[in-house]
């Protein structure tokens, strides 16, 4: 029957398909585990691990629970991506885009009334929040289609291959596996001062937040206090911008210098150097927020409607009992090594409860899969952890893959980079006379020989479009003689790379005179 189901798989090669037989035939013979493999979390890493394990004839058992943030926010089966994080972000900030193509579709000759126009901010949440139900009936039944059992309840060890869980009618339960694997992932961080958790929301929250936000008070410089606040200034709203210390640490710091000076030139206001010290709810049902600068040790106050935590996430591994397993862990975190094994040979771990890797979903999806085919189909492939693109979805986007400046002079010294770099001028800005101040690209190399590229840095229009190609090149060699060698497609933005011809050494003004010459 198993052998069956895989000649029907059109995907997998004949020596997969003798291999999954095999194993099939071994995990009956061999009755000594409940299940093969036992996933702890429903998430991108976690289902994508699952999934593929029983593409190779795995017994397979995901157990996901959802505790509800202090405000009350619950969601289904798909982790953080699906119902709190990439998906969500990505519609709030097409919304808020949209927005902003009203005004332009005017100067484009369009009969619009652009004046005075607003979300309905309950209308976009039931949108968005039906889409991701959608996507939760759908992984739901997928996983029933594949044959991988599901099971919601927290999954904790009793021992390294024991499982325990409650059912949803209060009995305790046991089971055992082979292999396990640990893809929790984690949950925003609340800051440990008066208030913070009863009258403060975060990101769990936002995307199916009831009431409109308001003037809100987002805490947190990096990616995703950055993406909240400008979602919500392009609806309409009127967000600030608490830093403790700088914008988008660990990015390049040029980008991120461009991205926070583009925001403030939309109107968005940064209390720079400043931490919360208490959160307290006024008599009207406004939020009063006492702060300090921690520069001039000054303390002020200011009242907003909502205050958004985004302050950084946690690890949930609380609640797995790993210490049973024996499993090694830094503060939230699991160490595992380059197979993403823990010290507990088979025990294992993906996605953002790992210790020190990128927090992104297709990371976690990608080393979900390659775990799964190292554990049942015979693959000897790894992960590759270097040079992972990412992007901050802004308006205007910032997106890169590979070192950062700092990165590289850190590596191998400022006197062997060269860092070619341009500012551009996207051909849809000039109609509407957006502002192209902060279009900016820069390529990091090597200074000697063909100059390989060390990484690729752009802050514009459909920055993660752009950088997507780029990336693939620049995990296969891409150099600048090979990118000053490439005909780019004529008018777009992407082509900018490859017209990066001056750099930063030669002090030359890096601003065009032309678009096509």
């Amino acid at each position: 029957m198993l052998m069956f189901k895989a000649l029907r798989n059109p995907r997998l090669p004949r020596s997969v398909l003798f291999f999954r037989f095999a194993r099939s035939a071994a995990s009956a013979a061999n009755c000594k585990y409940d299940y093969d493999l036992v996933v702890l979390g429903g998430g991108s890493g976690g289902l994508a691990c699952a999934k593929e394990a029983v593409e190779y004839g795995a017994h397979v058992l995901c157990f996901d629970f959802v505790k509800p943030t202090p405000a009350g926010t619950k969601w289904g089966v798909g982790g953080t991506c699906v119902n709190v994080g990439c998906i969500p972000k990505k519609l709030m900030h097409q919304a808020s885009l949209l927005g902003e193509a009203v005004h332009e579709a005017v100067a484009y000759g369009w009969n619009v009334n652009d004046q005075n126009i607003k979300p309905d901010w309950k209308k976009l949440v039931k949108s968005v929040q039906d889409h991701i139900k959608s996507v939760n009936w759908v992984t739901r039944v997928d996983l029933r289609d594949k044959k991988v059992e599901y099971v919601n309840s927290i999954g904790r060890f009793v021992n390294p291959h024991t499982i325990e869980y409650i059912e949803k009618q209060g009995e305790r339960k046991q089971l055992t596996a082979k292999y396990v694997v640990v893809a929790v992932g984690g949950r925003p961080r609340y800051p440990p001062i008066p208030g913070a958790t009863e009258l403060g929301i975060t990101s769990d929250d936002i995307f199916s937040y009831e009431k409109e936000p308001g003037r809100t008070l987002v805490v947190g410089a990096g990616y995703v206090g950055l993406e909240c606040a400008c979602f919500l200034k392009g609806l309409g709203y009127d967000p600030t911008v608490m830093v403790r210390s700088i914008v988008l640490r660990g990015f390049d710091r040029q980008m991120s210098e461009f991205l926070g000076a583009m925001m403030i030139e939309r109107g968005i206001r940064f209390l720079n150097t400043t931490i919360p010290k208490a959160v307290e709810r006024q008599a009207d049902g406004k939020l009063l927020v006492k702060y300090q600068n921690t520069t001039t040790q000054m303390v002020g106050s200011d009242v907003f409607d909502t205050v958004l935590w985004a302050i950084g996430r946690k690890g949930l591994t609380e609640d797995l009992n790993l210490g049973a397993a024996g499993v090694q862990t830094h503060n939230d975190k699991i160490i595992v090594d380059h197979t993403e094994a823990t010290n507990v040979p088979h025990i294992f771990a993906v996605g953002d409860i790992i210790y020190g890797r990128p927090e992104l979903t297709p990371v976690a999806i990608l080393s979900g899969r390659l775990l799964a085919r190292r554990l049942f189909s015979g693959s000897t492939q790894l992960m590759d952890y270097t040079d992972v693109a990412t992007t901050v979805f802004t308006p205007l986007e910032y997106s890169c893959v590979g070192m950062s400046e700092e990165m590289a002079i850190e590596k191998i010294g400022a006197e062997n980079i060269e860092v070619f770099h341009a500012y551009y001028k996207p051909t849809e800005f000039f109609i509407p006379q957006k502002s192209v101040r902060h279009c900016y690209l820069k390529a990091v190399a090597e200074v000697s020989g063909d100059q390989k590229i060390l990484g690729l840095h752009y802050i514009g229009p459909v920055a993660g479009e752009v950088i997507q190609g780029f990336a693939a090149a620049l995990k296969s060699g891409l150099t600048v003689k090979t990118l000053l060698n490439t005909v780019g497609i004529h008018p777009t933005t992407a082509e900018e790379f490859t017209r990066l011809s001056i750099t930063k050494r030669s002090g030359r003004d890096p601003t065009p005179a032309s678009c096509c010459s």
